[in-house]
């Protein structure tokens, strides 16, 4: 062979690229040594529109909660109206316990018939006598004169305890109680229907 075509020949073959790997494609595949891999399902773009619609209307409603909560908290109560009537009988029942310390029983069953007087009458007289008071019930002629009388007499007798230094019984007491509790009873129209309620002073007549 002439020289020159040998090294021709022997600088083809170095040229040729050399496969390691078998020419088959089925012995490729066999070759593979990794694990099958599970197929992985893509969620879909509705569902996190789904979730994310959820998860707004729930904060929404928390909210709505939270709110209602607040304002229920920071709601302040309606008050109670208790009735002048009511009032002063609870002060009588309890003046009842002071029947052993004649001043101050006289004071605090005083100031319960007086009290309701002016609350069921529309009266402002708190520094007013016992005169001046009985002259103002009088006047409007709001109880009548049994009443009055019954007033008078109770409120007199209070009284000469109060400023006479007075001394009664406890009988005595007990039927100043009585008295008391009788005036509030007869005054009060959801005790006694046949009381009518206090008229409004009449209108003045109009100039012609």
């Amino acid at each position: 062979m002439d020289p020159l075509t040998a090294s021709n020949s022997n600088s083809a073959a170095s040229a040729a690229p050399i496969s390691l790997l078998p020419a088959d494609t089925n012995a490729v595949a066999q070759l593979d040594i990794r694990p099958d891999r599970p197929p992985q399902s893509i969620s879909s773009v509705w569902s996190w529109v789904g979730g994310l619609g959820l998860l707004t209307a729930l904060a929404v409603a928390a909210w709505y909660a939270w709110r209602r909560y607040r304002r229920e908290r920071s709601r302040v109560p309606s008050a109670i109206v208790i009735p002048p009537y009511r009032r002063a009988l609870d002060r009588l029942r309890a003046a009842l316990d002071l029947v052993h310390d004649p001043e101050r029983f006289c004071v605090v069953v005083s100031d319960a018939v007086r009290w309701y007087l002016e609350e069921r009458f529309q009266l402002r007289a708190p520094e007013r006598t016992t005169e001046e008071f009985l002259t103002e019930l009088r006047a409007g002629e709001r109880v009548s004169g049994l009443q009055q009388t019954l007033l008078g007499d109770f409120l007199t007798r209070c009284d000469l305890v109060k400023f006479a230094r007075h001394e009664p019984s406890e009988p005595e007491l007990r039927e100043l109680h009585d008295a008391a509790v009788r005036l509030v009873e007869e005054t009060e129209p959801l005790l006694n229907p046949q009381v009518a309620p206090p008229a409004s002073p009449p209108a003045p007549a109009l100039a012609r």
